[in-house]
């Protein structure tokens, strides 16, 4: 029997066409539509153009990849409260050029002490949305500061209080409000005016921040400045510490003392994959992101995609199945590997994808309900942000964090100016029961005392020989994984320069619900086409917020997600 690879090649040989190699063309030519931000020495890509700034401010001083990106991570923490975080957690993926090494670092949100696997049932043990995803219980314990600290005291070269300056400037003198900021306060006003702390801060009383107001963030200023001055311990033990503990407990968080000052950062070989001879490198477990990158990637490689066009029917058809195949294993095999089994080396496996390939119908949908989590131990050997950074020593970096829901529970702790997160919501309060993203779940990643949720989040680092070629990454809950893979494919496949594979409409399938949802901007016919495939469609709002460089010729090439008014990359 002819595989689907010789089908797809006969298929293209009758239309006269040949099944060739991938031949890249010009990143930056009239052929384009989206021209990037081209750059010869350093680069910075972020979702607010303020940040964007102090990153490549630290380049022009002298400073690295690494001092940048923390230098941004800080900012955003300020002037992008909705997403920018140092009540979060996330993950940062660095390449470092001297040693000619990837290192990932896993700064997730852990477990209080006190958690424990029913702890959001009620008493007829059906999960209490509200106590899972919006309250002082949905709260994990922080990892940002100690991620970005120990990336910078391993790979930078400026001084702390350097670093944290400008963020404690922002904060304490105040920033101009933009048009977006605007419009998400009065958005996210229920959730926020439920804390008084948040109510204080971001609104006037009855009044609303307006565009080009001034918002002062003081609490916020001084949390930084004890981190400025004392390092890890100025967050995670002290004052500080004392004022976060001391106000969750008084309202029946979970988060102790001494879950803070037992918080730890986890430095972690990332996974690799390759890709028509290109390297992926991605975020291991719990980071559900990088494996399933690596195996739709692995399924997909066996169609010729460039062939069949970018965003064609077909196109989109098969990369539906593939995200369909691989979000059915997610929810039974992903979860933190301290806890849980995690057979990665199976997912991520050439071998596993060529069994996976023959569960797609060429020409028609599966359905959801016929596709069950595979057996990968057989082949063993929503809101959020993104900034990627590269020096000019070939350094990069690509971070992606996250508070969980936009302004995680929209509680401020009392004196800190902290928005603290709502990551505990990323666990299954009840295996087989879908998230807050419609995202099943299993005991993989059941609620227990010390154990990492399992996340999306995605920074991933593309190669090419040995070379950094692509860094990128992205906010969108259930939605980052398959926006990073469109990068990727837009870029390798279809010959797209950065900005071009940035603006393209973008698909998303996740097993269940069984839809396949799209962007505004696909077009008709093709939507008709993916209905008479089998496929259940229904528009979404713009997934992603994708901050992407690429390298080639010696030249930087950039782009921000437009789907984000505020986002910006400057080079140098």
């Amino acid at each position: 029997m002819a595989s689907l690879k010789q089908v797809f090649t006969l298929y293209f040989l009758m239309l006269g066409t040949s099944f060739s190699l991938i031949s890249q063309s010009a990143i930056y030519s009239s052929k384009s539509i989206h021209h990037p931000i081209v750059a010869q020495s350093g680069m910075v890509a972020s979702q607010h153009h303020i940040a964007t700034q102090v990153g490549l401010d630290i380049l022009e001083k002298g400073g690295n990849a690494v001092d940048a990106a923390v230098g941004v991570g800080f900012a955003l923490a300020v002037v992008l409260p909705r997403a920018g975080n140092i009540g979060g957690g996330g993950f940062m993926l660095l390449y470092d050029a001297k040693q000619a090494k990837t290192t990932s670092y896993n700064y997730r949100e852990i477990a209080p002490k006190a958690a424990h696997r029913d702890m959001y049932l009620d008493h007829e043990g059906n999960v209490d949305k509200t106590k899972f995803n919006a309250s002082y219980h949905s709260i994990g314990v922080p990892g940002t500061v100690a991620g970005l600290l120990l990336a910078l005291e391993k790979h930078g070269t400026m001084k702390r209080e350097e670093i944290l300056a400008p963020a404690i400037s922002l904060a304490q003198n105040g920033f101009a409000v933009t048009h977006d900021l605007s419009n998400v306060l009065k958005k996210y006003e229920k959730r926020l005016k439920k804390c008084p702390e948040s109510a204080a801060i971001f609104y006037k009383g009855e009044d609303f921040y307006q565009a080009g107001d001034i918002l002062v963030q003081k609490d916020l200023a001084w949390s930084l400045t004890q981190i400025s001055k004392h390092g890890l311990s100025g967050f995670y033990e002290g004052e500080l510490a004392k004022r976060l503990s001391e106000d969750l407990a008084n309202h029946g968080a979970k988060m102790s003392m001494e879950d803070l000052k037992n918080y730890k950062v986890e430095e972690m070989d990332p996974v690799w994959g390759d890709y028509r001879g290109y390297q992926i490198a991605s975020m291991p477990p719990p980071s559900s992101g990088g494996v399933h990158i690596i195996q739709m990637l692995n399924i997909l490689e066996h169609f010729p995609l460039k062939e069949l066009g970018h965003n064609s029917a077909q196109t989109l058809h098969l990369m539906t199945e593939a995200m369909r195949l691989a979000y059915a294993d997610r929810s039974e095999h992903l979860g933190d590997p301290s806890y849980w089994d995690v057979p990665i080396e199976g997912i991520i496996s050439k071998k596993y994808a060529e069994k996976l390939v023959q569960k797609i119908k060429p020409w028609f949908a599966n359905k959801s309900d016929d596709i069950k989590p595979g057996q990968p131990k057989d082949f063993e050997s929503e809101e959020t942000t993104q900034f990627t950074v590269i020096d000019k020593h070939g350094n990069v970096v690509s971070n992606t964090y996250t508070l969980n829901f936009s302004f995680g529970t929209g509680i401020v702790a009392k004196g800190t100016g902290i928005i603290m997160n709502n990551e505990m919501g990323d666990f299954s309060a009840k295996p087989g029961e879908a998230n807050a993203y419609g995202l099943i779940g299993g005991e993989a990643n059941a609620v227990e005392a010390g154990k990492r949720p399992l996340s999306s989040m995605t920074p991933t680092l593309v190669f090419k020989e040995g070379k950094p070629f692509l860094a990128t990454g992205s906010p969108g809950g259930s939605r980052i994984i398959t926006t990073v893979l469109q990068i990727i494919l837009n870029i390798i496949d279809h010959d797209l320069n950065v900005a071009d594979a940035t603006h393209a409409p973008r698909i998303h399938h996740q097993w269940y619900p069984d839809v396949l949802y799209y962007e505004q901007m696909l077009n008709i016919d093709t939507r008709k086409l993916l209905e008479a495939k089998g496929h259940e469609l229904k528009e979404r709002p713009a997934m992603g917020s994708t901050q992407s460089i690429l390298l080639k010729n010696g030249l930087l090439y950039g782009s921000s997600d437009p789907r984000r008014p505020d986002a910006k990359t400057l080079g140098y």
